[in-house]
């Protein structure tokens, strides 16, 4: 069933990730029946990677078509994954970390994409962390590019601000440009949603730092899935050296 469900240009590739993920499942099994518990969650990592590469495998073309008003705009139709190398101040052990992130251009099209344009247009690279408060990593400011000697100009006009952009589970397409809270839509489940740790998401309004209030409020644009834990290690003042997008 999966291997017929493969567009033709992906087949091979397709094949290719069932022969590791098959691999990975053995190799977990093992794992388990050893007790090796420190190496359960890369493999599982892995394994899931597997898994999302496989599923992609099977889409063809874009499932929706992006709103009108937004076609213009910077869109990523598809995942990508991007690395973002940190200098960390305040561990002796740890000075300069490298966290893996998978974007999800399939429920977040608009933001994922404005965030690879930005990477791509090297916004990120010497930027400051300059909010962090238990909860939530934050940076993104162009101010702070002033401390590195830069000035970062957009080259979106007015009428181009990103909107907000929400997938819920069993619509087809996101929801543009207002909360669920003022669709009518608070109970709904979120295709991406804050739960997990190392969630990527475009800032919006000021709201309490909490899970249950940040679902539907923010845009979503993937996960940190490499040294994700590391994420607490992060403090203000701490420097991004680059970002680069190393796939899709």
């Amino acid at each position: 069933m999966i291997v017929a469900g493969f567009t033709e240009p992906k087949k091979d590739h397709g094949y290719e990730l069932i022969e590791k993920l098959e691999a990975g499942v053995q190799n977990m099994l093992q794992i388990v029946e050893d007790r090796k518990r420190d190496t359960v969650a890369p493999k599982q990592k892995e394994i899931l990677l597997y898994v999302g590469g496989i599923e992609e495998d099977m889409v063809d073309g874009f499932p929706y078509e992006v709103p009108a008003e937004f076609i213009n705009m910077h869109l990523l139709k598809g995942r990508a994954t991007v690395y973002m190398n940190v200098k960390i101040k305040d561990n002796p052990n740890l000075e300069d970390c490298v966290f893996r992130s998978v974007l999800n251009g399939y429920n977040a099209p608009v933001t994922a994409g404005n965030f690879v344009d930005l990477v791509e247009r090297h916004f990120y690279d010497c930027m400051e962390i300059q909010k962090f408060d238990g909860f939530v990593v934050q940076t993104g400011d162009p101010e702070v590019l002033r401390t590195c000697g830069r000035i970062y100009r957009s080259n979106h006009r007015e009428s181009e601000a990103v909107p907000l952009e929400i997938t819920v589970t069993g619509k087809e397409t996101p929801f543009y440009s207002s909360t669920l809270e003022k669709l009518g839509l608070y109970k709904s489940r979120v295709m991406l949603p804050f739960k997990a740790f190392g969630t990527m998401a475009m800032a919006r309004e000021l709201t309490p730092s909490n899970s249950n209030i940040l679902d539907g409020r923010y845009a979503i644009s993937g996960y940190v899935t490499q040294n994700e834990y590391f994420m607490a290690d992060v403090k203000v003042g701490d420097v991004i050296k680059s970002i680069q997008v190393v796939s899709g």
